[in-house]
């Protein structure tokens, strides 16, 4: 029922205007935002507004994480900020200090809504008032989440923890959820992250220093999963180089999809002759893929043409334009050189294995193929672990760079 009152006030603030209507400014400084699940489940998250001589900008906070939004309108009490990325936006009636509105996410069929408030000059994110901790969590825990059926899936957590405050994130199999921040408050963890494209929050029960409990995931409007801990500093996931690999019989993959200027594009391309080769799977509506990316983008600047890399985009709609569309913002935040291909296959179910059935499947996005100077496929990476993973992200760089190397050496 709010969230219908929510649009129907965003609706008549629309459309008023009254010739003596006062102005109205989006205060510069920290605010506390907040969008709310189908069970009234608070999700917030904190960021900055910056006026420019009164060109608004605002810098979405979670952890370390920076994440800036140029395309921000005000216009008589209606504020408007378009996320970048995500087709997501933020939209609201401006008053006192206060916003009030709705989070929405486009999808292809459909839009999600989500009712969304902001208060200006709040800086907490979670809790004003917390109790001091009673555990600290600061290590590697663990996790399993357990599914609506009962399977569970393993996951790592990482936490640094400074006092009541608390960062860090979950890695799977398949990725992690890139930047957390919140507290531990007594005995309870509480974590959030708002990106544009998720909004997620995480609950626990610490039960002692080794053990969590009762632990709840909500992630987007109805998303509800529950998930235990064991502090565990040997824990480990799968190999993410043995997930995806080549069917027998195959030593290379082969594909030709167009660019974004509709050129069509394979790895017969003289470009791409004797030179060692990254083939990144990704698609615009993916964090982890956004976190590849920037990572990708800056790596292939530095190398100034001695690796290529060429991306294989698979959105949310077969439609090229719009897939042009949606790509396109994230290319430009990150300076992309490369070449993206849009496939013409969706991120749905068996989709992409399609476009290359030479591979047992492609479970994840982004995946990433690494080809040697004869177009010989030698590593196939599942998943992605951004900068908000710490350590994890520093040692694949690492091991990434190094395996780039040695295929450079070989002659």
């Amino acid at each position: 029922m709010r969230l219908k009152n929510a649009l129907l006030l965003l609706t008549l603030a629309f459309l008023i205007h009254a010739c003596d209507k006062p102005s109205y400014n989006l205060p510069a400084g920290i605010w506390r935002g907040v969008v709310l699940t189908q069970a009234d489940i608070e999700i917030p998250f904190n960021f900055e507004v910056n006026d420019t001589l009164g060109k608004y900008s605002i810098t979405i906070l979670n952890g370390k994480e920076r994440l800036r939004v140029d395309d921000v309108s005000v216009v008589e009490d209606s504020v408007f900020i378009k996320l970048p990325f995500f087709d997501a936006e933020l939209k609201g009636s401006l008053m006192d200090g206060r916003i009030e509105g709705v989070y929405l996410k486009h999808l292809p069929n459909k839009d999600i809504a989500m009712e969304f408030y902001a208060q200006h000059d709040v800086a907490w994110r979670i809790k004003e008032q917390l109790e001091k901790s009673k555990f600290n969590i600061d290590g590697r825990w663990e996790t399993y989440f357990i599914k609506e059926n009962g399977d569970s899936v393993k996951a790592i957590g990482e936490f640094k923890q400074e006092g009541n405050k608390v960062t860090g994130t979950f890695l799977t199999r398949t990725g992690d959820y890139r930047f957390l921040d919140g507290v531990v408050d007594g005995d309870e963890l509480k974590l959030s992250t708002f990106d544009g494209g998720f909004a997620m929050y995480f609950t626990a029960k610490i039960l002692n220093d080794s053990t969590m409990a009762d632990g709840r995931h909500y992630s987007g409007f109805s998303s509800k999963r529950s998930f235990v801990a064991k502090r565990n500093e040997k824990v480990q996931l799968d190999d993410a180089y043995r997930l995806t690999y080549l069917k027998p019989g195959y030593d290379r993959i082969e594909f030709s999809f167009p660019d974004l200027n509709g050129n069509p594009v394979s790895l017969k391309d003289k470009r791409f002759k004797d030179k060692v080769v990254v083939v990144q799977i990704l698609g615009s509506w993916c964090p982890n893929c956004i976190d590849e990316t920037a990572f990708l983008s800056d790596f292939y600047n530095k190398q100034k043409g001695e690796v290529e890399i060429v991306g294989l985009a698979y959105e949310r709609t077969k439609d090229f334009e719009k897939s042009k569309a949606s790509l396109k913002g994230m290319l430009d935040r990150f300076g992309v050189k490369y070449p993206i291909l849009i496939t013409g296959y969706t991120a749905d179910d068996g989709e992409p294995s399609k476009s290359l059935p030479m591979l047992n499947h492609i479970m994840a996005f982004p995946t990433t193929i690494i080809l040697d100077k004869k177009g010989k496929v030698r590593k196939i990476h599942t998943g992605f672990s951004g900068p908000g993973s710490g350590r994890y992200y520093e040692e694949y760089v690492l091991e990434f760079e190094n395996i780039i190397n040695t295929l450079q050496k070989e002659q």
